[in-house]
């Protein structure tokens, strides 16, 4: 089926709607908690919960699906993604619920998103100082004792894990080791609700960019959760052993970055946008105008720049949309995401960088929020995958070898 490249007009009238709301009440307040790295942007999260969340044309007629929650996410970021980062909804934690849970946990753990009452939040946990991209190498351990399960561990690096583990109501998809010998087989995911005894908050990173989201450490001692907390199966595959179709623990969560990483690729769309949109409108307040029926060689310097940007940017773009239209059609999408991903965490480095260079001392002034783009930038090359490990996974793919031929 071939991919249509026009929005229907819900998701336009989305865009918008979204695009109104980066506008009004992202971009004013960007500086702000740029500055203020730890303060809840509390203008922010009680305008969305009470207003934004409720808002919106998503019932207005048909819509693009997944696409047009790639829209809205670029025009959020394009706002700003550290504040987007910050919007109470379940986050990482909800698509890990939603990829491999039952239907009552589905139900018992993402329904309070969509009632009233204090802002809620969800993350996951799976970073821990000595695992990051070698998720077989988690150290945190579930332990069985009764209908129970028992964590014990460290986790690092939790987007909205303050927010996930200390608001009524929030959860953390925490993943842990039932049999280390198992490898990836014996790693499951249990979700924790917030206030768990066990689960500690034992500090917030100072970061680069995307300051006003927070990024939680996670302590884990004797954590207790219900066998009901499980997600997918409690069953073990060994090492090399091939998952059947109803273990969705490992498999199930993993599936989690298959929805998630265009989404990751969006927010960078939306922040190459951001840069390059400040570098239009400074060029066109100076006089310059950009040539782009001009031949080749008679270009300037600048005029190239400029094209490569933007070319740069609607191939992110472009990828980003036809990973959407494969979850839009039930369609394995794991390459196609990792090469949205990829394409966009290296598009937006370059064209925030190269809008910095263009506009020379004020670009890296903090009078300009251009700097603050380019430190946001670079995040998006290295979560939700890191730029190499997409890179692996699309080689992975394309060549049909296993991780354990190319590494």
């Amino acid at each position: 089926m071939p991919i249509s490249f026009e929005m229907s007009d819900t998701t336009r009238l989305a865009r918008d709607h979204y695009r109104a709301i980066a506008k009004d009440h992202l971009r004013p307040i960007s500086r702000k908690y740029d500055t203020q790295e730890h303060d809840l942007p509390t203008e922010w999260v009680d305008w969305y919960w009470n207003h934004g969340r409720k808002g919106g044309p998503e019932k207005a007629g048909p819509s693009d699906g997944f696409i047009q929650i790639c829209v809205q996410t670029e025009e959020l970021c394009w706002g700003d993604a550290g504040l987007y980062l910050r919007t109470p909804f379940a986050g990482l934690g909800g698509s890990a619920v939603g990829a491999a849970g039952t239907k009552e946990q589905k139900k018992r753990f993402l329904s309070v998103f969509q009632g009233d009452g204090t802002p809620v939040w969800g993350a996951m946990a799976i970073t821990e100082p000595g695992a990051g991209s070698d998720s077989a190498a988690i150290e945190t351990t579930a332990t069985r004792d009764g209908d129970d399960w028992i964590l014990n561990g460290t986790k690092i690096f939790c987007t909205a894990g303050e927010g996930a583990s200390q608001q009524e109501g929030g959860f953390v998809v925490v993943w842990a080791t039932v049999d280390k010998s198992a490898g990836r087989g014996g790693i499951k995911a249990f979700v924790v609700p917030a206030g768990t005894p066990g689960m500690t908050l034992v500090g917030l990173e100072n970061k680069l960019g995307i300051r006003a989201s927070d990024t939680a450490t996670l302590q884990f001692d004797d954590c207790r959760v219900p066998t009901a907390n499980l997600l997918g199966s409690a069953e073990v595959k060994k090492k090399d052993a091939k998952a059947s179709s109803g273990d969705k623990g490992f498999k199930g969560a993993m599936a989690t970055f298959d929805a998630s990483r265009p989404i990751v690729a969006a927010m960078a769309v939306g922040v190459g946008r951001a840069a390059l949109d400040y570098v239009l409108e400074e060029l066109d307040r100076q006089g310059v105008r950009i040539r782009y029926d001009a031949p080749p060689a008679e270009l300037t310097a600048l005029e190239r720049d400029v094209m490569e940007m933007e070319a740069e940017l609607q191939a992110a773009r472009l990828l980003t949309w036809r990973a959407a239209s494969m979850m839009n059609r039930g369609r394995p999408n794991s390459l196609e995401a990792s090469m949205a991903k990829a394409k966009a965490g290296l598009a937006v480095t370059r064209i925030t960088q190269k809008a910095v260079e263009l506009l020379g001392p004020p670009g890296w002034s903090k009078k300009l929020l251009v700097e603050k783009w380019m430190r946001d930038a670079k995040i998006n090359d290295i979560y939700e995958g890191t730029q190499q490990i997409n890179q692996l996974i699309v080689a992975r793919r394309i060549l049909d070898y296993p991780s354990s031929m190319l590494r």
